[in-house]
């Protein structure tokens, strides 16, 4: 409406007279002016002239159709571009030795082998790490791996993964006192750290001179980005310039943008732009990693249903930053139990947490990817206390008909409850978040129980109006993959302050192998504003193939991955 009450103005023409099409505003003499030329004016109107009543959906012509992305091609043959990509004038490759421990310091340093060897431009110490700046990223890991180097370990150097869980087992709040004649079903549940492993490595270019600053790098927050480069440089926010370059993969880690402040840190020092890159192995060893969690869950039965039902947890926390960097922390805390989701009675939570020096993250789903993980393998287990089917439980005890709606399509799509062979099963789960609601229903071969793999996955998803099915179809895909590899395979061991996994040979991650032989994804458009679909899947997903394992298995899968 604001786009066409300043076309109106501009062309001097009643509002009511214009229509728009094709991202721009037409004239009845056929004059058209695009959205793009509009903005400026646009956002300086406050009441518009014209209804800002959408249009009804029987008119949508891109709304609610599947659509392919038009760079898909350019991604998959490498045509796209990301910002190692760049050639920016004059922006050398720079790469920054670290320490072997998370957060060590750096005691001493000789660089005299390093600057001697052939292309070597800079060698600058930074928070974290020594950087060096070369004329390639072969003559930079070169010159790295000359420096001689004394590091002091890192604050963690005491604590292992044993040591870890303890501590975070010991947080977990405890349960009130249950209903009087009620019987109890428990489960205690741990879930590792988890790297966010994006297939394209951080990488940042930046370009800082005296009075200002230019960088691009791909970010989810490039306000706070930016506002925290000027802070860490002096200079007004109008004086940085941040391009936002194409991701490749963020699942919440481009959230920080660690890259971007090592990136100016260097670049200001060697008072020359530069192109920083962080390895596979620094991402994994020293990125921000999803925080490891403990969940207790009890639920209390009497006269055949839940009468009360509570969670407790404890999650890692992110301690004060000893190292000074000035990226604001993801750090997240779990939030209480979201079982509401369940008639079940009296629901209850409380959390609690460690605090440890160590890089945290908003990883993707965030605390609902192990909490509602969690509650889904329990509600399994009160079905099978009660003798009831899984399917039909939920069906009976969930509160939301969205909810209903989805598990029955997941349900029926996937054919629940078909005969399958031994050490094979089937796993449900549902969540509802952001606006919308998932079903997963998962089928898993255990036959080899050490070597488990995901054969089929369904999922079904209301989102209100999804404005393009195919890419929440896409959405969901993603999810699945993370709920596969996050219960069955991926997590990050702590060994005395150190990361011990450096790459994807030891970070399990999913591959095309895990994958499902099978994906459905169906999409129930209900109508209503659109809903949140990229984290949404992930619980669902994590859930349903803890539930299939369980059942091929005989087995209660309490910590994960199964493999850790």
């Amino acid at each position: 409406a604001r786009l066409v009450t300043a076309a109106a103005r501009r062309w001097r023409l009643p509002a009511r007279t214009l229509r728009t099409g094709n991202t721009q505003v037409v004239a009845p003499d056929g004059r058209t002016a695009t959205f793009g030329s509009l903005t400026a004016s646009a956002a300086r109107i406050r009441t518009p002239d014209v209804s800002s009543r959408p249009k009804p959906a029987s008119r949508h012509r891109v709304i609610g159709k599947p659509t392919t992305r038009i760079d898909a091609r350019d991604i998959v043959t490498g045509a796209a571009k990301y910002a190692g990509d760049l050639a920016v004038a004059g922006a050398k490759p720079t790469v920054v030795a670290r320490p072997p421990t998370l957060r060590g310091r750096l005691v001493s340093l000789d660089d005299s082998a390093a600057r001697a060897l052939p292309g070597v431009h800079a060698v600058v110490r930074i928070p974290g790490g020594v950087a060096v700046v070369a004329d390639t990223f072969h003559h930079a890991f070169q010159a790295r791996d000359a420096l001689r180097i004394t590091w002091a370990d890192g604050p963690l150097v005491p604590l292992s993964d044993k040591e870890i869980r303890s501590r975070l087992r010991a947080a977990v709040p405890r349960f009130g006192t249950p209903p009087r004649g009620s019987t109890q079903i428990e489960g205690e549940f741990a879930f590792a750290f988890v790297s966010h492993a994006p297939m394209e490595v951080l990488t940042a270019v930046a370009d800082v001179r005296a009075d200002r600053a230019e960088l691009w790098f791909a970010t989810q927050t490039p306000m706070d980005a930016r506002e925290t480069v000027a802070d860490l440089l002096g200079l007004s926010k109008t004086a940085v310039r941040v391009h936002v370059m194409r991701g490749g993969g963020s699942f919440g880690r481009r959230l920080n943008f660690d890259q971007a402040i090592e990136a100016v840190l260097v670049s200001k020092a060697a008072h020359r732009p530069v192109k920083l890159m962080w390895s596979r192995n620094d991402d994994i060893r020293h990125g921000r990693m999803r925080p490891a969690d403990h969940h207790r869950i009890r639920a209390s039965v009497a006269g055949g249903r839940v009468v009360a039902f509570q969670h407790m947890s404890a999650s890692v926390g992110e301690s004060s930053d000893e190292q000074g960097l000035t990226a604001k922390s993801g750090a997240v805390r779990p939030l209480p139990s979201d079982s509401g989701l369940y008639n079940f009675g009296r629901v209850g939570g409380d959390s609690g947490g460690i605090e440890l020096p160590i890089p945290l993250g908003a990883w993707r789903s965030v605390d609902s990817g192990t909490m509602r993980t969690a509650e889904e393998i329990v509600v399994d287990d009160i079905a099978r206390a009660l003798g009831r089917d899984p399917v039909a439980f939920r069906r009976t005890t969930l509160r939301s008909k969205t909810v209903k709606a989805v598990l029955a399509k997941a349900a029926a799509a996937g054919h629940w409850g078909r005969r399958m062979p031994a050490g094979t099963a089937q796993g449900v789960a549902v969540h509802e978040e952001y606006g919308s609601a998932v079903a997963c229903l998962a089928e898993i071969d255990a036959t080899d129980p050490k070597n488990p793999r995901v054969t089929k996955v369904v999922m079904a998803a209301d989102v209100g109006t999804a404005v393009n099915p195919r890419g929440l179809q896409a959405q969901l895909m993603g999810t699945a993959v993370d709920g596969i590899s996050t219960v069955l395979r991926a997590g990050l061991h702590i060994d005395r302050g150190a990361v011990r996994e450096g790459s994807f040979a030891d970070f399990h991650y999913a591959r095309q192998r895990h994958a499902p032989l099978v994906f459905e994804a169906h999409v129930i458009q209900s109508g209503g504003d659109p809903g949140g679909a990229g984290e949404l899947g992930v619980p669902a997903a994590a859930g349903a193939v803890a539930n299939a394992y369980a059942r091929a298995t005989g087995r209660k899968p309490r910590s994960f991955p199964l493999d850790f």
